[in-house]
């Protein structure tokens, strides 16, 4: 539907306001002419003026808004009995988290046509925020990747834009199957980077993420995973298959980053262990890089084997007991106090192979060692 320009939105600067004082606020801007277009049937698309216009709603027979702006909307529109309301605080910056909210407007929007009603979906403008919201309603609702879905809704209305932070968080959206799947990958570094954010801010990790921080596999035996990782020194379990964070070297020259801990590895040389019986160990190696391809490599990992082995990164786990009170700092195993790696949730941390990490939270391969839930066969070789 063509955009009909029916309404201005009325100013609302306070009088008394200095006119010198250089700062710009909400009330400077105007959303402008009412702003609406149809995207799909019964699904519209617009601006705040015609979100906040009584006319226009009872014009195109809106049933239901769904709000994405940093304030919600004026208490008579929220209060219009033939009105359903959803407001979601957020702003038009590429840092914002829209992903949290994909699968519950999606959702709202679902119900909503499903009851045979039209939907008004709006930001300020209704080009980043609100556009985004719609795109991610139609790659459900069509099985759309991003772009065809974003070109469909901009044949639509022809000046939606949403930010690039928006269109990374889209594409992983889709790439979830249009649903939050907490053991994708990317959605985990997505959550990490945000929760970096708010460490880089608050010096603290706030209460809100700490979802992020895994349960310690050493103490959580519901379930337990029968790949992990241990503490060569003391053999305690220090993470599982499921907190490792793959990652792809990079087509270049191998570069050192971690210098002082594998001059340490280096130093080292056998434990005592290898010294006494040196036919064991190297079978117990043999066995677990077989256990390392075959688990890294299985159908149901995600992505492709050809994952880098220099720096084990992992996602922050409950044992690491400084990091919800540090930007950064060492890792040392919670039962012999051996030094395992390093973490920093607000400088990258570049691997060997020239591939960065940000936050960082990595194991020295050389520290820990690969076991699977087989004991007994560790035991007597």
């Amino acid at each position: 539907m063509e955009q009909q320009p029916h309404a201005r939105a009325s100013s609302s600067t306070a009088s008394g306001k200095p006119q010198d004082s250089g700062v710009l606020t909400r009330e400077d801007f105007d959303g402008g002419p009412v702003s609406i277009d149809e995207v799909d049937t019964g699904l519209f698309l617009g601006n705040l003026t015609a979100a906040t216009h009584m006319e226009t709603l009872r014009s195109f027979k809106i049933t239901h808004i769904l709000t994405l702006d940093s304030v919600p909307l004026p208490q008579h529109i929220l209060e219009a009995s033939f009105l359903t309301t959803k407001y979601i605080q957020i702003a038009d910056m590429p840092r914002e988290d829209i992903l949290q909210h994909l699968e519950g407007c999606v959702d709202f929007i679902s119900a909503a046509l499903a009851q045979q009603g039209n939907v008004l979906v709006h930001c300020y403008f209704g080009v980043s925020r609100s556009s985004s919201t719609v795109i991610a309603y139609m790659m459900k609702r069509h099985n759309l990747d991003f772009l065809p879905a974003y070109e469909l809704v901009k044949a639509k209305r022809r000046f939606v834009q949403p930010n690039a932070g928006f269109v990374s968080q889209l594409k992983l959206f889709r790439r979830m199957g249009c649903k939050i799947d907490p053991n994708c990958q990317r959605y985990k570094i997505h959550r990490l980077r945000l929760a970096g954010e708010q460490m880089r801010k608050a010096k603290i990790l706030p209460q809100s993420f700490h979802s992020v921080v895994r349960p310690d596999p050493d103490i959580t035996r519901e379930n337990p995973e029968p790949i992990v990782f241990r503490c060569r020194r003391c053999r305690r379990v220090l993470a599982s298959k499921s907190h490792v964070l793959e990652h792809k070297p990079r087509d270049r020259p191998p570069q050192e980053v971690v210098p002082k801990e594998k001059e340490e590895a280096a130093g080292q040389g056998q434990s005592q262990d290898q010294a006494e019986n040196p036919s064991g160990p190297r079978m117990l190696e043999q066995l677990a890089e077989r256990i390392r391809q075959s688990s890294l490599g299985s159908p149901g990992h995600e992505g492709t084997p050809n994952y880098c082995r220099s720096i084990l990164f992992v996602e922050p786990i409950s044992w690491m007991h400084r990091i919800m009170l540090n930007t950064q700092g060492r890792l040392y195993c919670p039962k012999c106090e051996q030094k395992l790696g390093n973490f920093s949730w607000i400088n990258a941390c570049k691997c060997p192979c020239g591939e960065t990490m940000t936050p960082a939270f990595y194991l020295i391969p050389s520290k820990v060692e690969l076991s699977k839930a087989v004991q007994n066969v560790q035991t007597t070789v």
